[in-house]
Parts: structure tokens; C-alpha cells; sequence
């Protein structure tokens, strides 16, 4: 009779199942300071959660004679938006803390009303979202002399980048509204 291998499976632990605690995050910033920036943080990224599915929103339900242009650029807008909450709750998470991710804290961190349940006339979703983009652009702009402050230099890249974007996406929707 053949003896049967043996096999041995070895199984991961945790560290934490070990008895391993992980270090305190060592980074030169201080607990108080991260905790204060990862709040600024999570308001952007409630705020750029917003204007993102009100961006999409509007890209499904615009109509009217401008409907083409609309449509696409409120796309262009949305993809942007989407691409952004990823880092913004990565930096949060840097920092040691944990992302909002639900409606019900979104809904509670955001400076920017909920969309209207009718969706507006196209010319009014633009005016909204020139709003909208421009209240992100001060959220992130409020957060910014606290990463200055606590030489974080990676969140006031992050935040530079964002007060471009919103910054520059207000006065492009701003310019269909002129005469």
C-alpha cells in the first residue's frame, strides 16, 4: 500500500491574530493635524461625490437644442469627477483615517444641495453646476492653508489640482451662460 503524501497548507494569520499591532502612523504630521485635514478632505470628497452624480444626472436627462454639446461635455465632466474621488479617499486613508462612503455622509460632509428630483432646463443645469463647481473649488481652497501649515505637501498637490479643475470648469459652463 502507497503511503499518501502529505501535504501541508500553510495558513496566513493576520497580524493582528498574532498579537502584531501596527505602528502609529509616523509621517511628520501630527495625529491632531491629520485629523483635521483628513475632515477637509472628507468634505471634498462628499462635495466632488455630489457634483459628480449631479454631473451624471444631468448628462442623462439635459434636452433641448443644445443637447449635443451638453451631453458630451457633461460627460468629459463626470469622467473627471469619477477619476477624482479615488485619490482624494486614498489620501484620507494615507493619513490614517476612514473615507465617507455612504449617501447618509455624503449627504451630511457636502456644501452642494442634492440635484432637483425634475431635472431643470439645460441652461439651469449649467448654472447649477457653475455653482456647484465653484463651492468644491472653496472647499478645497479652505483646506489649504491647514496642509500649507502642516507641510503636507501631498494633499496641497492634491488640492492645487482640484482648484484647477473647478476653477477652470466655472468659467468654461460660465461662458455658455453670457450673451
Amino acid at each position: 500500500m502507497a503511503k499518501a503524501a502529505k501535504t501541508s497548507k500553510t495558513v496566513k494569520t493576520p497580524a493582528s491574530a498574532q498579537g502584531i499591532a501596527a505602528p502609529g502612523i509616523r509621517i511628520g504630521i501630527s495625529d491632531k493635524d491629520r485629523a483635521a485635514i483628513a475632515q477637509g478632505l472628507s468634505r471634498l470628497l462628499a462635495d466632488t461625490y455630489t457634483l459628480y452624480l449631479t454631473t451624471h444626472n444631468f448628462h442623462w436627462n439635459v434636452t433641448g437644442t443644445m443637447f449635443n454639446t451638453l451631453h458630451t461635455m457633461f460627460m468629459e465632466q463626470y469622467t473627471e469627477l469619477w477619476n477624482a474621488v479615488d485619490p482624494i479617499a486614498e489620501r484620507i486613508r494615507a493619513l490614517g483615517h476612514v473615507a465617507p462612503g455612504s449617501y447618509a455622509a455624503f449627504g451630511k460632509l457636502s456644501s452642494l444641495d442634492d440635484v432637483p428630483a425634475d431635472p431643470p432646463k439645460a441652461l439651469e443645469m449649467v448654472r447649477i453646476l457653475v455653482l456647484g463647481h465653484e463651492a468644491v473649488a472653496r472647499t478645497a481652497r479652505e483646506l489649504f492653508p491647514l496642509a500649507d501649515k502642516a507641510c503636507d505637501e501631498p494633499t496641497a498637490d492634491l488640492l492645487t489640482q482640484r482648484m484647477t479643475v473647478h476653477e477652470q470648469t466655472a468659467w468654461m459652463l460660465r461662458s455658455l451662460l453670457e450673451d
